[in-house]
């Protein structure tokens, strides 16, 4: 871990304090509004798509994504960027194949669709295995933000760990998916204009982008380079594909709570165009170091220098909330859709099936609290690992957790023929695959004469296992009499557009309260606008200062439109209604 660096400035303390209250006003604002675990849980599936897609793109990294990938294009150059846009196919595939497919489930919780297709066995399996593998990766997580906050506020790494845990907690306890939804909104909006503001100062302090382009290290401008090749692409490719349309049960919980199928591939597609455009902003920072660090830098550690290097007090508070918001965003939306599944998967159809709605929210913030506790309680635990180890945890663990779980979902989304026991026997040899490579293999293999990490290897055979495993036994042992008539009226579901079902009409007519995210949105909008402006007299430098004034006018602006949109009496958006 990186040791402390120094304590902030007070204007800096002023900033992440103000984004820390704004963040829990969120949340008691959406308190009251929770009347089920519908509007708990998925919005009362009435969240615009424009809303959901931030939040989804938000929820797709972490603070780690800027310590690891600002590593990569400082030690490598642009493959970086290229690791990151990685993710993009998994997200087109989502938005152009699956999105349609997840909205006509009509489901409350992700796990929730595996007993409809495959029975209730299936779907507490998959709840009690994964369950587990989001709580140890939202420690992680937790231990990556405490890491950079150790390191540019001067507190201990246990104290940054816990104030971060215990505000997101907090919103995501209080207000459920929309106060996930709007927090995750206004974290994009800080984030973007702390990356703006650190992306101009190091080409300015670079000498222009001519000259980063112009000087940098050989081989630095290709996508590639030998420690990660196109195999390894291709395997990073194939992970975000598989994960982001099927196991990342927060990234489905997006495609599920917006109104329609059309508003769920629209929302595909700005998460898609997001992915494109922000990586260059947020990671070419590290390559434009090369040109005034006159020291070289720990790679963990370039993006949490360039900060302290560039950023004067108030931008630097600026920049501590952002990376508290790339975090926090991520971990919200796992505690919520994790709550979710003990609420909806486990406590409603194992112990109490008639409870009431009002009971169901109880639950789900308790099971939220759980969630979040038992995260932090772990993060504790794994302070003592270095980053390295933990980064490796992290990969190896959902190489190994991925395609078993990934594979029966994906497949009985697309295909009819896929059984019951089809899906629990490849479930279990995929699992059982990639546990036996994990004890045999060492930490890199050569295959095929390309030499690769464990986890590449891992994850394509646990996919072709589950996937040759789940189609071989389906065919074997076709489908039941009983298991056809359960199958069903989800397959119809599956082939009928939304609106076109009588449970369509009741569960908008039950849904959420009236609810308008322009308000709420804007409102916060034109208070970081505000904290900027207020921070302005102590940024020194002329072009820091010009970008704060400039940001914040701007984002006083945004935030005044979407506060005039909510009380004109435009609709915001089918089936949300003006508050």
């Amino acid at each position: 871990m990186p040791s402390s660096h120094g304590q902030l400035h007070s204007v800096d303390l002023f900033v992440v304090g103000a984004y820390f209250a704004i963040m829990l006003w969120i949340g008691v604002y959406f308190y009251n509004l929770m009347r089920g675990m519908r509007d708990y849980f998925s919005g009362g599936q009435q969240i615009p798509w424009w809303l959901s897609g931030v939040s989804h793109y938000m929820s797709t990294f972490s603070a780690f994504a800027f310590v690891v990938n600002s590593a990569l294009v400082y030690q490598y150059g642009l493959v970086g960027i290229a690791v990151f846009w990685a993710q993009i196919p998994g997200t087109l595939l989502c938005a152009l194949v699956f999105s349609k497919r997840w909205r006509r489930a009509r489901i409350d919780s992700p796990v929730e669709y595996l007993e409809a297709r495959y029975g209730v066995g299936m779907r507490q399996l998959v709840a009690w295995h994964g369950i587990p593998v989001k709580i140890i990766d939202d420690a992680l997580k937790l231990v990556a933000i405490a890491a950079f906050i150790s390191f540019s506020v001067g507190l201990s790494v246990e104290q940054g760990m816990f104030a971060a845990g215990l505000i997101i907690l907090a919103y995501t306890f209080m207000g459920g998916l929309w106060a996930v939804a709007v927090t995750d909104f206004v974290q994009f909006v800080v984030m973007t204009a702390a990356v703006v503001v650190l992306f101009v100062l190091s080409l300015v302090k670079a000498g222009g982008i001519g000259n980063v382009v112009g000087n940098a290290p050989e081989g630095f401008l290709r996508l590639t380079s030998p420690e990660y090749g196109w195999f390894y692409l291709a395997a990073m490719v194939f992970l975000y594909a598989l994960s982001m349309s099927s196991v990342h049960w927060q990234l489905i919980q997006r495609f599920c709570c917006v109104p329609d199928e059309r508003e769920a591939r629209k929302m595909g597609l700005l998460v898609a165009g997001l992915q494109l455009v922000t990586p260059a902003i947020m990671f070419l920072p590290a390559l434009a170091a090369h040109q005034f660090l006159r020291e070289p830098v720990e790679p963990r550690q370039i993006y949490p220098v360039l900060c302290t290097h560039l950023l004067p007090p108030g931008l630097m508070g600026l920049m501590i909330a952002a990376m508290l918001a790339a975090t926090m965003s991520m971990l919200s939306g796992d505690y919520n859709v994790c709550a979710s599944v003990l609420t909806n998967d486990v406590y409603r159809r194992l112990v109490r099936p008639c409870a009431s709605e009002r009971e169901l929210v109880l639950v789900g913030r308790v099971a939220t609290l759980l969630v979040g506790l038992l995260a932090l309680a772990l993060a504790w635990v794994m302070v003592g690992l270095g980053g390295d180890k933990l980064f490796r945890t992290m990969v190896t663990l959902f190489s190994i957790a991925t395609a078993p779980v990934a594979v029966p979902m994906i497949l009985g989304l697309l295909s009819k023929r896929m059984t019951s026991a089809g899906a629990l026997a490849g479930f279990l040899a995929g699992l059982a695959a990639a546990l036996a490579l994990f004890a045999a293999l060492p930490e890199q293999v050569e295959w095929f004469g390309v030499r690769t990490k464990t986890e590449n290897i891992i994850l394509f055979a646990g996919a072709f296992t589950s996937a040759a495993t789940m189609t071989g036994v389906s065919r074997l042992v076709p489908r039941g009499v009983q298991e056809a008539q359960r199958v069903a009226p989800f397959l119809r579901r599956l082939s009928t557009p939304v609106g076109s079902l009588d449970e369509d009409h009741s569960a908008v007519s039950a849904g959420s309260a009236a609810v308008s995210p322009f308000r709420v949105v804007g409102l916060c909008i034109i208070s970081i606008a505000g904290v900027m402006l207020i921070a302005a007299p102590f940024v020194r430098e002329r072009l820091a200062l010009a970008l704060d004034l400039a940001i914040g006018v701007v984002l006083l602006a945004f935030g005044g439109a979407m506060t005039w949109r909510a009380g004109s009496g435009v609709r915001p958006n089918r089936g949300v209604t003006a508050a």
